[in-house]
């Protein structure tokens, strides 16, 4: 189901783009109409805009150091002082969930640009090589029979624990599905009469590859990325909460309703902010990507 659905995406891609870039250069009655058509995606960009702009401006709107320990001030509800409270060791919890979007989001676009760059390389290979592709698609299919934080649970526990070994621990179990979805685009387009005719003049197969191929496939890729995004920011709260991802000392969601499990009776506060921006975070990533994939689906692309 996968393959069929991404090749359908492929057949499309070329035309889909180009009706959203005619949309956005479209007279402002057209271009208001083709926002009007796309509200989720519009409001995922500017849900996702909001998040963003918060956790680049943690130095200037956080009121108190996030690491900062103060036992005078354990547990305190949500005050002027503590806009969202303070947790068992008596940290602001603003201060830290504004932090702790740091590191989501820094995860979430590596592991997004990492897992599409390895997927794409090897993808190609699989379709366009062919004796590279059983041995490709072997190992893949054998990362994807172990559950995705299972094996990221793994490499955490080979690994000493940090930012970089939390993101290549996300990226790896990601990269078996950019595989397929290229490969299955790849074996699509390379029995096309444009392909064809690149290989009858005597094209070099890494021009076909970047000329030919890549811009039929990026549509599809993108709207992937995007779900890839909302799955590693989703899986590092999973690990940081679960004492394997990221350092306890560094501000992160998952870090934090680690630390305030046992104090939910008490004060519920210290799980409930980031946990909300966690959900907000997924939920905006999601809603782009169900809106590219709406917006650039070319069965749609016409109906501006």
């Amino acid at each position: 189901m996968l393959e069929t659905s991404s090749a359908t995406d492929a057949a499309g891609a070329a035309n889909a783009a180009g009706a959203t870039i005619a949309a956005t250069q479209a007279p402002p009655s057209l271009r208001w109409r083709w926002l009007r058509k796309h509200p989720t995606l519009i409001l995922g960009l500017v849900l996702l805009a909001a998040i963003v702009v918060l956790s680049l401006a943690a130095p200037w709107i956080a009121t108190h150091n996030p690491t900062a320990i103060n036992p005078l001030q354990r547990l305190k509800p949500p005050s002027a002082e503590h806009f969202f409270g303070t947790d068992a060791l008596g940290r602001d919890v603003f201060s830290r969930a504004v932090w702790g979007g740091r590191v989501s989001l820094v995860v979430a676009i590596a592991v997004a640009v990492l897992a599409t760059a390895l997927g794409v390389a090897l993808g190609l290979m699989a379709g366009f090589v062919r004796w590279a592709d059983s041995l490709i698609m072997r190992v893949m299919d054998g990362l994807m029979a172990i559950p995705d934080i299972l094996l990221a649970i793994a490499l955490m526990a080979v690994i000493r624990a940090s930012l970089s070994t939390v993101i290549l621990a996300i990226t790896i179990p990601q990269v078996p599905r950019v595989v397929r979805l290229v490969r299955s685009l790849a074996l699509t387009l390379r029995e096309q009469l444009f392909v064809e005719a690149a290989h009858a003049i005597g094209t070099r197969l890494p021009v076909i590859l970047v000329r030919h191929i890549l811009p039929n496939i990026v549509t599809p890729l993108v709207v992937q990325a995007t779900f890839i995004a909302a799955t590693a920011v989703l899986t590092e709260a999973v690990l940081s909460f679960l004492g394997v991802g990221v350092p306890a000392q560094v501000p992160s969601w998952g870090n934090m309703m680690a630390d305030g499990r046992n104090f939910v009776a008490v004060a519920f506060t210290v799980i409930l902010f980031p946990g909300v921006l966690l959900a907000l975070t997924v939920l905006s990533i999601n809603m782009i990507g169900d809106g590219l994939r709406d917006a650039l689906d070319p069965r749609l692309a016409n109906q501006l």
